[in-house]
């Protein structure tokens, strides 16, 4: 019965330590477990869950997802039909279209149609954006389903992955996907939700600080990944890269030749669907941040998951988009590239188009993108004269009517707090002194918290793996440290209640240990104090 005592109360100090240790993780948005919008769909692979509301954060951005019943970022539906008289538009995509960064007042699907009806036109936008979706899964969607919204202009948004992956009948991890032959059949059938299942570890915010930290540091079997190629004509030692980037490539890769048929399939596919239903069809292919930016270029012509240094004269960004402009022109279909409207919006600015981590639009970059297509729409006739403007309008800014971001008021309200605080505690420091040290350490957690992902990335790539391990053996040692002999008293509290068997008492004097270790530091140095405060 005593070992069993012991084990308890053993067990239960480490879960106290577990659950502490979660609960801090969650702080840092970029270890937080993001929750999942999709479902299994054994035509499409997956699809997003009618009626599912989620809010995703990351150190960027919060986004909030509402789905309705006919599983659509859109407003609630309650059938596919259409009002006589409207002029629908379907806008099929990727996580682009669906808005993975951004919220709906601030998506250039939703900026258009807002623009368009204070135009007085009677138009109605579809946004049929999934995440993670390739071409064909886009153009499998539009001949299930799609047809049912009897949308009078179809607009699809390709992106650069879309190449590798319209050639591929299985998804990252697995995920069985659609696969069209070059011919513009569909040559799959029904799908087996045979995708593995997230490991329960993963769910956790110590799962994702373990992939995170430790998994670009584990040992890496030799050659190229199952998604990875090695590049023709490099020279030195030769460097993977995901074969997601194989549609940069100067010299198209052999591999990449049966995925652009596929592609190409697709579209057939989507052409002869739009010509059945009367439908204009219009191609926009999205470019990359590197297409865009000079800086994000250089950045990822280095980045460790990116093109890893590979030699400049073999690839471009521009590449992806030209082949879907090629593929465009050689099927007749009509495309417009946003890419000089994005470039000169950019130079007019100075303001980036794309979040730094994420390499989606951002507010600005959604903006500038509905801007870009407003324009294109106007410019080539893209609406009947039965619903041509009937008055004048302008997008507003992403900026306009803006406010103070929440956490400044959070900040603002904890410097107050906290100021006060460690004023009562230390009556000999300067007060004006002691609110700048405490505002200072605050701002320190905040920058943490907030914008850590941020610095993680201006860090090379072999020492941001480490870079928060390192961080927190160094507060460990510090508090170890300044601890001192007192640290072994702590020890042997816990050693004779665990060997005694109190496990029922484990909870109360692990939080007791903690504190009272966390005001000795505290009291060791007043310029430690604001910061130990600050974790209170």
């Amino acid at each position: 019965m005593r070992a069993l005592n012991v084990f308890l109360a053993f067990a239960t100090s480490l879960f106290i330590a577990f659950v502490l240790f979660e609960g801090g993780l969650r702080l840092f948005p970029n270890f937080r477990p993001q929750p999942v919008l999709n479902q299994f769909d054994d035509k499409l692979g997956w699809s997003k869950t009618p009626g599912k509301s989620i809010t995703r954060s990351t150190s960027e951005f919060s986004v909030e997802f509402d789905i309705n019943q006919l599983g659509l970022r859109d407003d609630p539906m309650t059938s596919t039909s259409k009002e006589p008289g409207t002029f629908r538009v379907l806008m099929l995509g990727d996580s682009f279209v669906l808005g993975y960064t951004v919220d709906r007042d601030q998506l250039f699907v939703d900026h258009l149609e807002r623009w368009w009806g204070e135009e007085g036109r009677k138009v109605d936008v579809v946004n049929a954006g999934t995440e993670g979706y390739s071409t064909d899964q886009e153009v499998l969607w539009f001949l299930e389903k799609g047809v049912d919204f009897q949308p009078d202009l179809v607009c699809i948004f390709p992106y650069e992955n879309d190449i590798y992956w319209a050639g591929e009948k299985k998804y990252h991890g697995g995920k069985a996907k659609p696969r069209f032959n070059p011919n513009g059949t569909l040559e799959t059938a029904t799908l087996a939700d045979n995708s593995p299942r997230t490991p329960a570890l993963m769910k956790l915010a110590f799962g994702q600080f373990l992939m995170k930290t430790l998994g670009g540091v584990l040992p890496r079997p030799k050659g190229p990944g199952p998604h990875e190629f090695i590049p023709a004509g490099q020279s030195g030692e030769p460097v993977a890269i995901s074969k997601e980037f194989a549609p940069l490539m100067n010299e198209t890769p052999d591999f990449l030749e049966a995925s652009i048929a596929h592609t190409k399939g697709a579209l057939v596919a989507l052409q002869k669907g739009c010509k059945e239903l009367g439908a204009r069809l219009v191609m926009v292919p999205i470019p990359s941040e590197s297409a865009i930016h000079p800086e994000a270029l250089e950045h990822f012509s280095t980045w460790s998951v990116g093109m890893k240094g590979l030699d400049r004269s073999l690839w471009s960004p521009d590449r992806p988009i030209d082949t879907f402009l090629a593929m465009a022109q050689e099927l007749g279909i009509e495309a417009y590239d946003p890419r000089p409207a994005l470039k000169a919006r950019t130079e007019k600015t100075g303001s980036p188009l794309y979040f730094d981590q994420e390499w989606h639009f951002n507010p600005e970059g959604n903006h500038a993108f509905a801007r870009a297509l407003h324009k294109a729409a106007n410019n080539r006739n893209w609406f009947p004269d039965t619903h041509e403007a009937t008055g004048t309008s302008r997008l507003m800014p992403p900026d306009a009517g803006g406010g103070v971001p929440g956490w400044v008021f959070v900040y603002a309200t904890l410097w107050l707090i906290l100021g006060i605080s460690f004023c009562m505690h230390y009556r000999d420091e300067n007060p004006a002194l002691a609110f700048v040290k405490v505002g200072a350490l605050l701002g320190f957690v905040f920058l943490l918290i907030v914008g850590g992902g941020n610095l993680l990335e201006i860090l090379p790539s072999g020492i941001s793996s480490y870079a928060l391990p390192v961080l927190l053996l160094v507060l460990f040692g510090f508090i170890a440290y300044k601890l001192g002999r007192r640290l072994g008293t702590v020890l042997e509290l816990m050693k004779a209640f665990t060997l005694r068997g109190h496990w029922y008492l484990m909870p109360l004097v692990v939080v007791l240990l903690t504190i009272g270790s966390l005001l000795v530091v505290a009291a060791s140095s007043p310029i430690i104090a604001p910061f130990i405060y600050t974790l209170f």
